[in-house]
Protein backbone atom coordinates (compact mmCIF):
# COMPACT_ATOMS: atom_id res chain seq x y z
CA UNK A 1 0.00 0.00 0.00
CA UNK A 2 1.69 3.14 -1.02
CA UNK A 3 1.99 6.36 0.88
CA UNK A 4 2.89 8.70 -1.22
CA UNK A 5 1.04 11.85 -1.01
CA UNK A 6 -0.51 14.13 -3.61
CA UNK A 7 2.45 16.93 -2.81
CA UNK A 8 4.79 14.10 -2.98
CA UNK A 9 3.24 12.97 -6.12
CA UNK A 10 3.20 16.64 -8.14
CA UNK A 11 6.83 16.96 -6.67
CA UNK A 12 8.05 13.64 -8.37
CA UNK A 13 5.96 14.56 -12.00
CA UNK A 14 7.79 17.82 -11.48
CA UNK A 15 11.25 16.60 -11.38
CA UNK A 16 10.07 14.24 -14.08
CA UNK A 17 8.99 17.29 -15.84
CA UNK A 18 12.76 18.95 -15.45
CA UNK A 19 14.45 15.99 -16.23
CA UNK A 20 12.46 15.99 -20.45
CA UNK A 21 13.85 19.89 -20.74
CA UNK A 22 16.07 20.57 -23.09
CA UNK A 23 15.99 16.97 -24.77
CA UNK A 24 14.13 17.71 -28.20
CA UNK A 25 13.28 14.19 -30.46
CA UNK A 26 16.02 13.43 -32.76
CA UNK A 27 13.25 14.43 -35.56
CA UNK A 28 13.35 17.73 -34.84
CA UNK A 29 17.20 18.01 -36.31
CA UNK A 30 16.16 15.91 -39.64
CA UNK A 31 15.32 19.00 -41.77
CA UNK A 32 18.50 20.60 -41.06
CA UNK A 33 20.11 17.47 -41.40
CA UNK A 34 18.91 17.03 -44.77
CA UNK A 35 19.59 20.08 -46.02
CA UNK A 36 23.06 20.05 -44.72
CA UNK A 37 23.46 16.54 -46.51
CA UNK A 38 21.79 17.84 -49.81
CA UNK A 39 23.54 21.38 -50.02
CA UNK A 40 26.74 20.23 -48.37
CA UNK A 41 27.88 17.24 -47.98
CA UNK A 42 26.58 15.47 -51.30
CA UNK A 43 27.93 18.09 -53.25
CA UNK A 44 31.48 17.52 -51.33
CA UNK A 45 31.32 13.95 -52.21
CA UNK A 46 31.17 14.91 -55.98
CA UNK A 47 33.76 17.15 -55.83
CA UNK A 48 36.61 14.33 -54.80
CA UNK A 49 35.05 12.13 -56.73
CA UNK A 50 36.14 14.02 -59.55
CA UNK A 51 39.06 15.23 -58.34
CA UNK A 52 40.36 11.55 -59.39
CA UNK A 53 38.62 11.67 -62.88
CA UNK A 54 39.40 13.72 -66.03
CA UNK A 55 36.07 15.66 -67.11
CA UNK A 56 35.49 18.80 -69.83
CA UNK A 57 32.00 19.19 -67.91
CA UNK A 58 30.46 17.86 -70.83
CA UNK A 59 31.45 14.04 -71.79
CA UNK A 60 31.38 11.63 -69.04
CA UNK A 61 34.03 12.18 -66.14
CA UNK A 62 36.96 9.15 -66.99
CA UNK A 63 38.51 8.26 -63.79
CA UNK A 64 42.04 8.61 -64.08
CA UNK A 65 43.34 7.87 -60.05
CA UNK A 66 45.71 9.84 -58.37
CA UNK A 67 47.06 12.03 -61.64
CA UNK A 68 45.19 15.20 -60.88
CA UNK A 69 46.76 14.77 -57.29
CA UNK A 70 50.23 14.46 -58.15
CA UNK A 71 49.70 17.30 -60.51
CA UNK A 72 48.49 19.25 -58.03
CA UNK A 73 51.21 18.80 -55.82
CA UNK A 74 53.96 19.41 -58.45
CA UNK A 75 52.17 22.70 -59.77
CA UNK A 76 53.89 26.04 -58.92
CA UNK A 77 50.89 27.80 -59.73
CA UNK A 78 49.16 25.96 -57.18
CA UNK A 79 51.90 26.70 -54.90
CA UNK A 80 51.78 30.50 -55.39
CA UNK A 81 47.94 30.34 -54.92
CA UNK A 82 47.76 28.57 -51.61
CA UNK A 83 50.44 31.31 -50.50
CA UNK A 84 48.16 34.27 -51.44
CA UNK A 85 45.30 32.59 -50.23
CA UNK A 86 47.06 32.16 -46.74
CA UNK A 87 48.94 35.50 -46.87
CA UNK A 88 45.19 37.15 -47.57
CA UNK A 89 43.61 35.48 -44.47
CA UNK A 90 46.13 36.72 -42.92
CA UNK A 91 45.77 40.26 -43.54
CA UNK A 92 42.08 40.44 -42.94
CA UNK A 93 42.26 38.55 -39.70
CA UNK A 94 44.98 41.22 -38.51
CA UNK A 95 42.75 44.12 -40.22
CA UNK A 96 39.26 42.97 -39.46
CA UNK A 97 39.57 41.20 -35.74
CA UNK A 98 41.13 44.38 -33.87
CA UNK A 99 38.87 46.83 -35.36
CA UNK A 100 35.48 44.75 -34.88
CA UNK A 101 36.37 44.04 -31.08
CA UNK A 102 36.58 47.36 -30.26
CA UNK A 103 33.75 48.77 -32.23
CA UNK A 104 31.76 45.41 -30.84
CA UNK A 105 32.95 46.22 -27.47
CA UNK A 106 31.75 49.94 -28.12
CA UNK A 107 28.17 49.21 -29.25
CA UNK A 108 27.51 47.05 -26.30
CA UNK A 109 27.42 50.09 -24.10
CA UNK A 110 25.09 52.77 -23.39
CA UNK A 111 26.32 55.55 -25.54
CA UNK A 112 23.23 57.93 -26.62
CA UNK A 113 24.46 57.99 -30.14
CA UNK A 114 25.03 54.01 -30.74
CA UNK A 115 22.20 53.27 -31.82
CA UNK A 116 22.30 55.35 -34.70
CA UNK A 117 26.13 55.21 -35.24
CA UNK A 118 25.76 51.54 -35.47
CA UNK A 119 22.94 51.23 -37.79
CA UNK A 120 24.73 53.21 -40.52
CA UNK A 121 27.96 51.10 -39.48
CA UNK A 122 26.03 47.90 -40.51
CA UNK A 123 24.90 49.04 -43.69
CA UNK A 124 27.72 47.39 -45.95
CA UNK A 125 26.67 44.19 -44.91
CA UNK A 126 23.34 44.42 -46.16
CA UNK A 127 24.98 44.79 -49.90
CA UNK A 128 25.84 42.28 -51.93
CA UNK A 129 29.79 41.36 -52.42
CA UNK A 130 29.33 42.08 -56.34
CA UNK A 131 27.69 45.43 -55.70
CA UNK A 132 30.76 46.40 -53.47
CA UNK A 133 33.22 45.03 -55.91
CA UNK A 134 31.69 47.15 -58.51
CA UNK A 135 31.78 50.36 -56.74
CA UNK A 136 35.37 50.14 -55.58
CA UNK A 137 35.98 49.27 -58.81
CA UNK A 138 35.31 52.16 -60.22
CA UNK A 139 36.74 54.23 -57.42
CA UNK A 140 40.22 53.15 -57.97
CA UNK A 141 40.21 53.44 -61.36
CA UNK A 142 43.46 55.22 -61.68
CA UNK A 143 42.38 57.05 -64.61
CA UNK A 144 38.33 58.28 -63.49
CA UNK A 145 38.17 57.19 -60.16
CA UNK A 146 38.02 58.91 -56.98
CA UNK A 147 41.80 57.55 -56.37
CA UNK A 148 43.29 59.61 -59.10
CA UNK A 149 41.92 63.25 -57.37
CA UNK A 150 42.55 62.29 -53.74
CA UNK A 151 45.46 59.56 -53.59
CA UNK A 152 48.38 62.23 -54.25
CA UNK A 153 46.73 63.52 -51.15
CA UNK A 154 47.64 61.28 -49.05
CA UNK A 155 50.69 60.04 -50.65
CA UNK A 156 48.96 56.88 -52.09
CA UNK A 157 49.06 56.09 -56.17
CA UNK A 158 46.46 56.06 -57.92
CA UNK A 159 47.29 53.32 -59.68
CA UNK A 160 47.65 51.52 -56.55
CA UNK A 161 45.80 48.19 -58.12
CA UNK A 162 48.61 48.01 -60.53
CA UNK A 163 50.79 46.49 -57.87
CA UNK A 164 50.63 43.15 -56.68
CA UNK A 165 51.07 44.55 -52.81
CA UNK A 166 48.81 47.06 -53.39
CA UNK A 167 45.75 45.24 -55.35
CA UNK A 168 45.94 42.41 -52.73
CA UNK A 169 45.58 45.27 -50.07
CA UNK A 170 42.67 46.54 -51.93
CA UNK A 171 40.96 42.94 -52.09
CA UNK A 172 41.45 42.39 -48.07
CA UNK A 173 40.31 45.81 -47.43
CA UNK A 174 37.43 45.56 -49.51
CA UNK A 175 36.36 42.15 -48.09
CA UNK A 176 36.71 43.65 -44.39
CA UNK A 177 34.88 46.85 -44.99
CA UNK A 178 31.96 44.48 -46.12
CA UNK A 179 32.30 42.05 -43.79
CA UNK A 180 33.98 43.92 -40.41
CA UNK A 181 30.28 44.95 -38.94
CA UNK A 182 28.94 41.25 -38.83
CA UNK A 183 32.39 40.17 -36.56
CA UNK A 184 31.22 43.34 -34.84
CA UNK A 185 27.71 41.95 -34.40
CA UNK A 186 29.36 38.81 -32.95
CA UNK A 187 31.81 40.50 -30.50
CA UNK A 188 28.27 43.19 -29.39
CA UNK A 189 26.74 40.10 -28.46
CA UNK A 190 29.64 38.72 -26.48
CA UNK A 191 30.12 41.82 -24.73
CA UNK A 192 26.57 42.00 -23.63
CA UNK A 193 26.93 38.70 -21.92
CA UNK A 194 29.68 39.97 -19.83
CA UNK A 195 28.31 40.07 -16.23
CA UNK A 196 28.22 43.61 -14.76
CA UNK A 197 29.66 42.62 -11.46
CA UNK A 198 32.89 42.00 -12.54
CA UNK A 199 33.35 45.81 -13.88
CA UNK A 200 31.87 46.94 -10.69
CA UNK A 201 34.15 44.75 -8.30
CA UNK A 202 36.96 46.35 -10.49
CA UNK A 203 35.69 49.87 -10.58
CA UNK A 204 36.17 49.30 -6.61
CA UNK A 205 39.24 48.34 -6.46
CA UNK A 206 40.71 51.25 -8.62
CA UNK A 207 40.77 49.54 -12.10
CA UNK A 208 40.63 52.01 -14.81
CA UNK A 209 38.83 51.46 -18.55
CA UNK A 210 42.08 50.16 -19.71
CA UNK A 211 42.34 47.79 -17.12
CA UNK A 212 39.51 46.16 -17.42
CA UNK A 213 39.26 46.30 -21.14
CA UNK A 214 42.50 43.98 -20.83
CA UNK A 215 42.03 42.18 -17.91
CA UNK A 216 38.10 41.40 -17.98
CA UNK A 217 36.81 42.11 -21.02
CA UNK A 218 39.53 40.41 -23.55
CA UNK A 219 39.21 37.02 -21.15
CA UNK A 220 35.94 36.99 -21.04
CA UNK A 221 35.75 37.44 -25.31
CA UNK A 222 37.84 34.79 -25.96
CA UNK A 223 35.63 32.07 -27.28
CA UNK A 224 33.90 34.90 -28.87
CA UNK A 225 37.12 35.50 -30.91
CA UNK A 226 37.71 31.86 -31.17
CA UNK A 227 34.23 32.22 -32.86
CA UNK A 228 35.18 35.28 -35.24
CA UNK A 229 38.41 33.97 -36.63
CA UNK A 230 36.94 30.34 -37.85
CA UNK A 231 33.75 32.41 -39.80
CA UNK A 232 36.81 34.85 -40.94
CA UNK A 233 39.52 32.21 -41.74
CA UNK A 234 36.73 30.62 -44.01
CA UNK A 235 35.40 33.63 -45.28
CA UNK A 236 38.84 34.75 -46.64
CA UNK A 237 39.92 31.52 -47.58
CA UNK A 238 36.37 31.21 -50.20
CA UNK A 239 36.76 34.86 -51.53
CA UNK A 240 35.71 35.10 -55.22
CA UNK A 241 33.97 37.90 -56.43
CA UNK A 242 35.81 40.71 -55.14
CA UNK A 243 39.09 39.14 -56.58
CA UNK A 244 36.71 38.44 -59.96
CA UNK A 245 35.53 41.54 -60.53
CA UNK A 246 38.41 44.39 -59.04
CA UNK A 247 41.42 42.28 -60.42
CA UNK A 248 40.75 39.11 -62.16
CA UNK A 249 43.74 37.77 -60.29
CA UNK A 250 46.31 40.38 -61.41
CA UNK A 251 48.44 41.88 -62.10
CA UNK A 252 49.87 38.84 -63.52
CA UNK A 253 48.51 36.66 -60.87
CA UNK A 254 49.53 38.09 -58.04
CA UNK A 255 46.07 38.03 -57.09
CA UNK A 256 45.31 34.60 -57.80
CA UNK A 257 44.33 32.79 -54.94
CA UNK A 258 43.07 29.02 -54.73
CA UNK A 259 39.12 30.07 -55.27
CA UNK A 260 39.88 32.02 -58.68
CA UNK A 261 42.39 29.50 -59.56
CA UNK A 262 39.52 26.54 -58.92
CA UNK A 263 37.35 29.04 -61.50
CA UNK A 264 40.33 29.58 -64.06
CA UNK A 265 40.74 26.29 -64.17
CA UNK A 266 37.07 24.59 -64.19
CA UNK A 267 35.38 27.23 -66.38
CA UNK A 268 38.19 29.20 -68.62
CA UNK A 269 40.18 25.78 -69.78
CA UNK A 270 37.34 23.36 -69.17
CA UNK A 271 39.33 21.05 -66.96
CA UNK A 272 37.18 20.43 -64.31
CA UNK A 273 38.87 17.44 -62.73
CA UNK A 274 41.55 19.36 -61.92
CA UNK A 275 39.66 22.05 -60.56
CA UNK A 276 37.69 19.85 -58.36
CA UNK A 277 41.38 18.69 -56.99
CA UNK A 278 41.74 22.07 -56.00
CA UNK A 279 38.20 22.70 -54.53
CA UNK A 280 38.73 19.48 -52.15
CA UNK A 281 42.23 21.03 -51.40
CA UNK A 282 40.69 23.83 -50.34
CA UNK A 283 38.05 22.51 -47.92
CA UNK A 284 41.03 20.24 -46.60
CA UNK A 285 42.82 23.53 -45.83
CA UNK A 286 40.08 25.75 -44.61
CA UNK A 287 38.80 22.73 -41.94
CA UNK A 288 42.23 22.32 -40.89
CA UNK A 289 43.21 25.62 -40.27
CA UNK A 290 39.31 26.35 -37.96
CA UNK A 291 40.60 23.02 -36.13
CA UNK A 292 43.57 24.19 -35.15
CA UNK A 293 42.43 27.27 -33.99
CA UNK A 294 39.28 25.49 -31.82
CA UNK A 295 42.36 22.92 -31.02
CA UNK A 296 44.94 25.44 -29.02
CA UNK A 297 42.08 27.91 -28.33
CA UNK A 298 40.40 25.68 -25.70
CA UNK A 299 37.23 26.49 -27.63
CA UNK A 300 36.42 22.76 -27.82
CA UNK A 301 36.53 22.82 -23.59
CA UNK A 302 33.94 25.47 -23.01
CA UNK A 303 31.44 24.38 -20.81
CA UNK A 304 28.97 27.45 -20.51
CA UNK A 305 27.08 28.92 -23.57
CA UNK A 306 27.70 32.04 -22.51
CA UNK A 307 30.49 34.06 -22.17
CA UNK A 308 31.42 35.36 -18.66
CA UNK A 309 30.09 31.81 -16.70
Amino acid sequence: MSHHTPHAKRRGDRKAAVGNVGRPPVAWALPGILFFAVFAIIPLAIAVYLSFCEWDGLNSPTPTGLDNWTRLFKDSEFGQAAWLSLLLTTISWAFQTPVALLLGVWAAGRQRSRAVLSAVFFIPLLLSTTAIAMLFHALLDPNFGVIKEIGPWFGIDPNIMGSSTGALLMVAFVGGWQFMPFHTLIYQGGARQIPEVLYQAASIDGAGMLRQFFHITLPQLRHTMTTSSVLMIVGSLTYFDTVLIMTKGGPGTDTTILPYLMYRTGFQTYDLGYAAAIATALVVVATSLSLILVRFSGFGSMRSTREGM
